[in-house]
Order: C-alpha cells, then structure tokens, then sequence
C-alpha cells in the first residue's frame, strides 16, 4: 500500500487520480467533476494499493466520504469506497499544457496509466478528464 497527497474520483468506471501541489485545485476539479456526475472516492489523500494487474484507490478510513470544499468547510458526501485507477491528471498552469500531446504513461507500483496534464481552473477542465476517460474507458466520445 502506498499513500500519495492528491484526490480522486470515479467516472463510468474509470479512476480518476488528480495529482498536484497544495492549492492547485484538486479539491476544486474533483468537486466540479463530481457536481457532473462522477463518485468521489478520496479528497487530499488516497491510498493505492496493487490488485492483479491494477492500481486500486481508496481513501483512508479516518477521511472517507469526506471533502474539502475551500470557502465552505469540510463536507461529507456519499463516496466509492475504491476505484481501479486508469487515468492520472497532473495540474499544471495553464502556458504547459501542451496543445497536442503525445500519449503519456505514469506509473504507479509498475502498472503503466495514462497521465495527461491539464490547467485545472479552466471552464473546460472537467470535459477534458471526461473526454480522456472515454478515451481510458475504450470509447470514442463522452456519450456512452
């Protein structure tokens, strides 16, 4: 098992991990990602821990079902107790995001998972890890 500062949430399947640093907008993208439909799994930190061929996340007991939503407080909300992780999202600004990148793998416990780096606070940023998890998931567009 391994515990890594970052968030994830669940959607059609596909684990989501968002990595950055504090105060990146983890939290934030997590929330708005959930607000469209996906399933938290852990806020701010996340246990990993290798099934099989996969990586499953979880959260840690003693936060579980929870989030920290700046400006309002902690909040409790229903969650995934664990999701196998498929896609792994870095936080970056804005200007390092690359316009067409070249597929990129991550590893976590030598399992390859696609990473892409996106500019969290963008109005688009929750289409774009949609649209990449279709893509995870073996669909061609955001409707299933």
């Amino acid at each position: 098992m391994e515990q890594i500062h970052a968030s994830c949430v669940e959607m059609d399947g596909v684990g989501v991990l968002i990595r950055g640093g504090s105060g990146s907008g983890k939290s934030d993208l997590a929330l708005r990602l959930i607000d469209a439909g996906a399933s938290l799994v852990a806020d701010d930190r996340v246990d990993l821990q290798r099934i099989g061929p996969d990586v499953s996340a979880s959260s840690p007991h003693e936060i579980a079902g929870m989030m920290e939503v700046r400006g309002v407080g902690i909040v409790k909300m229903d969650y995934t107790a664990n999701a196998t992780v498929r896609l792994v999202v870095d936080l970056v600004a804005a200007a390092k995001v690359e316009r067409l990148p070249e597929p990129a793998p991550c590893h976590y416990m030598d399992v390859p998972l696609r990473l892409i780096c996106l500019a969290p606070f963008e109005a688009s940023a929750p289409a774009k890890v949609r649209s990449a998890a279709a893509l995870v998931a073996g669909r061609t567009s955001l409707v299933s």
